[in-house]
């Protein structure tokens, strides 16, 4: 293969072995039928919602071509599931075959009948997520971008509230029954009792008119000056203005049936998002700088255009190439025109700088410039002088950064803030913008002060998946999660004393927790039992502490939850490796039968015998823990029960042995995207296209390795901080210990090992290829990053920093600069409109590939493609050639 843009290959699969037995004990296998006493209606029938399950010996006619195909052909899954109010049904969407349509489902747990709701039918029809008033009677919620609200005392029909063309969002209840909600970003009210619409805040990012007309007389010129000193009109004018003012205030705070007076808040500041009090006396603002920078931003062309001109978009920014501007936070009282900044300083810790070490090297740097600088006396080459005008910006921003003076409070930006229900205390997360520290205070409604409840730093980067944070029913006490022992767990504080209690402990996660409305349980997913396996768990808040902890489901696999209005039942989202999500209802009590209420996967699906993962522990040379995997193998060496051809201590000698190569088995180690990710799971994977793949792979005789690296999720802290500075080193030690592993336990053939994955599996593909050619014989890189200069902000400064201020932390762990390395065969497959990993990452690496003299490589471009890709003849073109690949390179 010479570096080239090469043509496609077809390749057909084999027929596959007969499926897997129902009932198997294998506990990887979740029992599938619904379960309980179902009567299902004959219109759940019609819609295919519950399908039969196919007799052993069904056809399976696993090619390439079914897997590639519109995922449709799987089933279509339940979508967006949630509860009605009374509790009684169960909504979720399901895609409509052959169209991106999704129609509405509800299930009536009575009768367990599955209807689909008509389109006329929909008006009528809740959606999820809103919120309950205080007695749990109303629920308001927004569908279709208006206002509704379902009254449980009435006679159960939406009641709307709101019909316009500006979209409603974040609708409650006042602490007095009124509805509050925002409509591009401003707060409205509407009362229960009038039905009265009123506006309780005006805010305007704009100058108090008397500051206004200030500064304007201070900036005012000759002739500006000149007119009032020379005409009496110019001044009668402005103490008309100034008295039409004075008139609109007084009338305005004296007639109560006008709106509040504005806060005014600067010109110089835009809002940034607004949180309203239950008791409607105060409002949280946060703002940010209106005039920023906001960094160098790509221009990405289409070539593939409906006019059949090429069409030029802009794109995302580059890391470090914009100024970091931090947000402030506000406080604003009814009645009380004056903003109160809340003091930010006050969190502990907020004026220190942990990247102190790494800003006084780029100082040095910058010295250092500057007198070669001086010694060529500014005489640069004219490619170099090119180059450094070029990069000026990117220069700049990162001296900002070097050539900070003083140490003072970093700049921060502000996260969710929360209220009590009656409005009388209120909670904020803030975030430094170096990623280093998140803090939790409370907000002194009175005072206007912030107090500090709680720290977490990581030296590495903070974690923004766990920021769940709520309040228990007795408005005191607040819940959430934090990841400072090494793993995200649970905790709760009392906000008046800062007492703090730990709900969870111990080498798990948790995550999604959810307080029922009673407060007597805080209810949570955590893989407690197994890192792959996310079940549903409770803990009694009275007894609340890592003794007190309750399982509640037991259905293995991956498991989200849903709690009922009323507490009592789970509605549960469920998955296995082999089975796509369905959904379950369970009592929400320990040891409660679980019943399903969907079976979507389609007859040709079940069709397929699949071949199961097994869930293994690879041992690692470099921590002492294990590096959890998928691993697919051959349905042969699946059935013998022996995969082993020698112990682990004689792996080198079996390898090399020529009397017995021809018993070796050639593999695939899969290498998943996003490096924050779990794959190595024990539910439904979201790269389900590889999951077939692999049954396919292993039919044609490989072992498959499907490896949750350092940096993955699911693990901790530790695991997923392990790249920090060094993205690419940890993952690819990883996949040389699975090497080993297969090598001395699976019968595989260590010269005869191909590697490939998408996007960071693309990176870490190139690493490998590049930084260690000895590892694989082949490998293939889909949408890969090959410079992480030229990525996002941010995702990049979390685990690298910025380019200037940790230059050697972008060249250790980008591709491009260990392209010299390649060896073995290379196929690289990127879309051209990729506005995440731009198409530009690949011509600079072909162009480097080019200028090196590589051979054995190959481009493939997708021109109407993304980063996902979305036509099946774009995911079958690419699949293709990967196969190829390994047959033609990893086959004796």
């Amino acid at each position: 293969m010479r570096g080239s843009v090469a043509a496609g290959l077809l390749t057909r699969g084999e027929s596959a072995p007969k499926a897997r037995v129902r009932g198997s004990s294998d506990p990887r296998e979740t029992r599938c039928r619904p379960q309980g006493r179902h009567r299902f209606g004959a219109a759940a029938l019609a819609a295919g919602l519950f399908l039969p399950v196919l007799p052993l010996g069904a056809q399976d006619d696993l090619t390439l071509e079914r897997i590639m195909a519109h995922p449709d052909w799987l089933g279509r899954q339940p979508e967006g599931p949630y509860w009605s109010s009374e509790g009684g049904s169960v909504y979720f969407q399901r895609k409509r075959e052959g169209e991106e349509t999704r129609d509405l489902y509800r299930v009536d747990l009575d009768t367990r009948e599955t209807i689909r709701v008509s389109d006329r039918d929909r008006a009528g029809a809740e959606t999820g997520g809103g919120a309950w008033d205080r007695e749990r009677r109303r629920r308001v919620f927004v569908k279709a971008g208006d206002v509704f609200v379902r009254d449980l005392d009435r006679d159960g029909g939406l009641i709307q509230i709101t019909r316009t063309v500006a979209p409603e969002s974040a609708p409650f209840f006042t602490v007095g029954g009124d509805l509050a909600f925002r409509r591009i970003g401003v707060w409205f009210v509407r009362e229960r009792r009038t039905g009265l619409l009123w506006q309780p805040f005006d805010v305007r990012a704009e100058d108090e008119p008397e500051q206004a007309r200030s500064e304007q007389d201070a900036r005012a010129g000759y002739l500006e000056r000149q007119q009032p000193r020379l005409l009496e009109i110019v001044r009668l004018r402005r103490q008309r203005e100034e008295r039409s003012l004075e008139v609109f205030r007084e009338r305005q705070t004296g007639d109560s049936s006008r709106p509040a007076l504005p806060h005014y808040l600067g010109r110089e500041v835009e809002v940034a998002g607004s949180t309203l009090s239950p008791a409607l006396d105060r409002l949280i603002v946060r703002t940010r700088p209106k005039e920023r920078d906001e960094g160098l931003r790509d221009r990405m062309p289409n070539y593939v255009t409906a006019t059949g001109m090429v069409e030029v978009e802009e794109v995302r920014m580059k890391v470090g190439t914009a100024e970091t501007a931090g947000e402030t936070l506000l406080l604003l009282r009814a009645g009380d025109p004056e903003p109160v900044t809340l003091d930010l300083s006050v969190l502990p810790g907020i004026a220190d700088d942990p990247l102190a070490d790494l800003r006084e090297a780029a100082r040095e740097r910058k010295k250092a410039r500057e007198a070669a600088a001086k010694l060529t006396g500014g005489g640069e080459d004219a490619a170099a002088e090119e180059a450094a005008t070029v990069e000026r910006k990117d220069d700049e921003a990162g001296e900002e950064e070097a050539d900070e003076k003083e140490p003072g409070p970093r700049p921060v930006r502000v996260g969710p803030v929360s209220f009590n229900r009656d409005g009388s205390r209120a909670v904020v997360q803030v975030y430094s913008t170096d990623n280093k520290d998140r803090w939790i205070a409370g907000i002194d409604l009175e005072a206007g002060e912030l107090r500090p409840l709680h720290r977490m730093s990581d030296p590495a980067w903070i974690n923004h998946a766990f920021r769940d944070l709520g309040w228990l029913p007795d408005d005191r006490t607040i819940f959430f999660l934090s990841e400072e022992t090494g793993y995200s767990h649970l905790n709760l504080m009392d906000t008046d004393t800062g007492e703090r209690l730990e709900v969870t402990e111990g080498d798990f996660v948790v995550r999604s927790p959810q307080v029922s409305a009673d407060g007597a349980f805080l209810y949570f997913e955590a893989n407690r039992n197994h890192p792959g396996v996310f079940d549903v768990f409770r803990a009694p808040v009275p007894e609340a502490g890592a003794g007190a902890i309750e399982q509640v489901t037991s259905l293995g696999g991956l498991n989200s939850f849903r709690l009922s209005p009323d507490d009592r039942r789970l509605l549960i989202v469920h998955s296995t490796a082999t089975r796509p999500p369905e959904l379950w209802v369970q009592d929400a009590s320990p040891g409660a039968e679980a019943i399903r209420l969907t079976e979507t996967a389609s007859p040709d699906f079940l069709a397929v015998g699949w071949v199961s993962p097994r869930f293994v522990e690879v041992p690692s040379s470099y921590v002492d823990r294990p590096i959890h995997a998928r691993l697919y193998l051959p349905p042969e060496a699946a059935e013998s029960g022996q995969p082993e051809l020698a112990p682990r201590a004689n792996r080198s000698v079996r390898a090399s042995s020529d009397a017995r190569a021809g018993d070796l088995r050639p593999a695939v180690v899969f290498v998943h995207g996003a490096g924050y990710l779990q794959n190595a799971h024990q539910g439904w994977s979201s790269y389900f296209r590889e999951f077939m793949f692999h049954t396919l792979l292993a039919r044609r005789g490989y072992v498959v390795l499907d490896m949750d690296f350092r940096a993955s999720a699911g693990y901790g802290r530790d695991w997923r901080t392990a790249i920090y500075r060094q993205m690419g080193t940890p993952e690819v030690e990883d996949l040389a210990d699975g090497i080993d592993y297969l090598v001395a336990e699976h019968g595989v053939d260590r010269e005869r090992v191909g590697v490939y994955g998408g996007s960071y599996g693309g990176f870490v593909t190139f690493m490998a290829m590049f930084r260690h050619p000895e590892l694989f014989a082949a490998g293939a890189a889909l949408r890969p990053v090959t410079d992480w200069a030229h990525y996002n902000h941010g995702y990049t400064s979390n685990i690298l920093n910025t380019p200037e201020l940790d230059p050697e932390a972008f060249e250790r762990s980008s591709p491009i600069e260990f392209a010299e390395g390649l060896r073995k065969p290379l196929l690289i497959c990127t879309g051209m409109l990729d506005d995440n990993v731009l198409f530009q990452d690949s011509v600079r690496l072909v162009q480097r590939l080019i200028e090196l003299g590589k051979e054995d490589w190959e481009l493939a471009v997708y021109p109407a493609e993304a980063h996902g890709f979305v036509e099946p003849s774009s995911w079958l073109d690419g699949y293709r050639r990967i196969l190829k690949l390994f047959e033609t390179r990893l086959k004796p």
